[in-house]
């Protein structure tokens, strides 16, 4: 988790036990906290939609949207 998702969620880093099959899964296997519309995701580096499958080792970011000026 990033920026302040981290700190509304707070977590910054974990690691879990069972794959989840989505990366919209995995959201809901680290945290009781509904996942706000805006918050982009990334497996292995590379953007992903939510319903993106999820591998043993794969590494799963979640942060805010990107702005700039």
């Amino acid at each position: 988790m990033f920026a302040g998702l981290r700190e509304r969620v707070g977590i910054d880093e974990t690691r879990l036990s069972q794959v989840p099959a989505t990366v919209a899964e995995a959201w809901q296997a680290v945290t009781d906290m509904e996942r706000p519309s805006n918050t982009l995701a990334a497996v292995n580096h590379e953007y992903v939609n939510l319903d993106h499958p999820l591998a043993d080792g794969d590494e799963v970011a979640f942060f805010p949207p990107v702005t700039g000026g």
